[in-house]
């Protein structure tokens, strides 16, 4: 059987740089749009049964894809409902952030603001954990559907059950485990102060982030680790306010190795936020692979801190 056979409206050749927030990456041999589970489902056996390497993406937002594209069949996940009950939102894994805090804002319900202006899905915010504002996501999640890959069968876990930790799920650990819904718990708030909330973070964000160019927004995660050189302490006096604070920004350290703005073809290592790496038309994946390697190689030499990496990167 051909995969036509499985997945009529399936289709080929199509560019990924068009379904990722950095518009990069080369041609996806077989590409299918699930609005459901049950096509979820579907193309995942399809892709099981003719033995393809199969891919779920959702908005693309913190993902690199290869400049070779992608052999097999990326399925586009794009169940998207929501319904408010009370205090709780009941939403579909492909349901945008920025949409969630405005239907949020909608029914006088607060703990989402800090995730306006985040080019991301649900889904993708829970699979890595996704925070700011001193705030995370698993301080309102309470409970995630998900889809296991291997039996096809759904799945639910509790908050607890998610083993949620900086930037990290059960979801990202475990590649079976696809997230397909989940369940928030918000707190009632005044409309005002909902609204001056999203209005500073917007601004925030307008103000120290390269927004005007493409990007898979931050490229590392910050590290959770105690400075205890002395001679770095001297030359670097910040390190002492983020010790006490447990987390040193990846932004700071890639600064400091003095390497805000560089480029390597079409790419950029922002010279807004260091912890974003920018398209400035045309960069390839190989360009962004190279900065991300510099930023790590550098970092390790000067702090002894190795960088890890907050984006997926599809080869």
């Amino acid at each position: 059987m051909k995969i036509e056979d499985y997945l009529p409206k399936v289709q080929k050749n199509v560019s990924l740089a068009e379904y990722n927030t950095f518009k990069i990456g080369g041609k996806a041999q077989y590409f299918f749009i699930a609005r459901n589970k049950d096509n979820l489902i579907k193309a995942i056996k399809a892709a099981k049964d003719l033995k393809l390497p199969f891919f779920i993406l959702g908005k693309g937002s913190n993902i690199l894809f290869s400049d070779k594209g992608f052999k097999g069949l990326v399925v586009n996940f794009k169940f998207s409902k929501c319904d408010f009950k009370k205090n709780k939102v009941y939403a579909g894994a492909g349901v945008m952030l920025n949409k969630l805090v405005k239907l949020a804002k909608k029914e006088n319900l607060a703990g989402m603001e800090w995730a306006i202006g985040i080019p991301g899905t649900l889904g993708g915010a829970i699979y890595g954990n996704a925070q700011s504002f001193f705030v995370r996501m698993s301080d309102i999640v309470e409970s995630v559907e998900a889809l296991d890959k291997r039996t096809l069968e759904i799945k639910n876990f509790s908050n607890e059950g998610c083993c949620f930790s900086l930037k990290n799920s059960i979801f990202k650990k475990n590649k079976n485990l696809m997230i397909i819904s989940a369940v928030l718990k918000l707190k009632k708030g005044g409309k005002k102060g909902i609204e001056k909330r999203i209005k500073d973070y917007l601004s925030y964000r307008r103000t120290r982030h390269p927004l005007k160019f493409p990007s898979a927004g931050s490229v590392f995660i910050n590290t959770e680790i105690r400075i205890e050189n002395p001679e770095l302490l001297k030359r670097f006096p910040e390190l002492k306010e983020f010790n006490k604070k447990g987390v040193i920004p990846s932004a700071y350290l890639i600064e400091k190795c003095g390497l805000k703005g560089r480029k390597i073809g079409r790419a950029q290592i922002s010279d807004k936020h260091a912890n974003f790496i920018i398209n400035l038309g045309g960069a390839k994946a190989k360009d962004v692979l190279a900065l991300i390697n510099l930023a790590k190689q550098e970092v390790k030499k000067k702090f002894g801190i190795s960088l890890r990496e907050e984006i997926q990167i599809i080869s």
